[in-house]
């Protein structure tokens, strides 16, 4: 049996806390380049989808993107960066790759209303 997951967490720098409520899509992308999307959810009060974005048999080796609306989340707050009458950024895409199925992936975003950051986290 398959012992990997995908996890996230979505940190709100321009506060010191947890992004909370944050709307976010899991895609996957297949072998000709087009995606399917396989998760929506949304992030609690501690910044995590309250399960792993995938885990076990889902979890496969391949290549994904990760989709947070950011720009919808400081727009809530109030604390979004215009340009023009928009969101400095909007949404937020992350795609990586999966190669062992059978490890922990973790993929945490750092953002502010003006800028993001992400790394593979443990």
């Amino acid at each position: 049996m398959k012992g990997g997951c995908l996890t996230t967490h979505v940190l709100d720098i321009s506060s010191g806390r947890p992004a909370g409520g944050m709307k976010l899509e899991l895609w996957r992308i297949t072998a000709n380049g087009t995606k399917e999307r396989i998760r929506k959810t949304m992030t609690n009060t501690d910044g995590r989808p309250d399960a792993p974005l995938l885990e076990g048999e889902e979890l496969t080796a391949g290549k994904y993107e990760l989709v947070f609306a950011v720009g919808d989340y400081f727009v809530d707050l109030g604390t979004a960066a215009f340009d023009a009458g928009e969101p400095f950024l909007g949404e937020v895409p992350i795609r990586f790759g999966v190669q062992d199925p059978d490890k922990h992936y973790h993929v945490p975003l750092l953002v502010a209303p003006g800028g993001y950051s992400t790394y593979r986290g443990s």
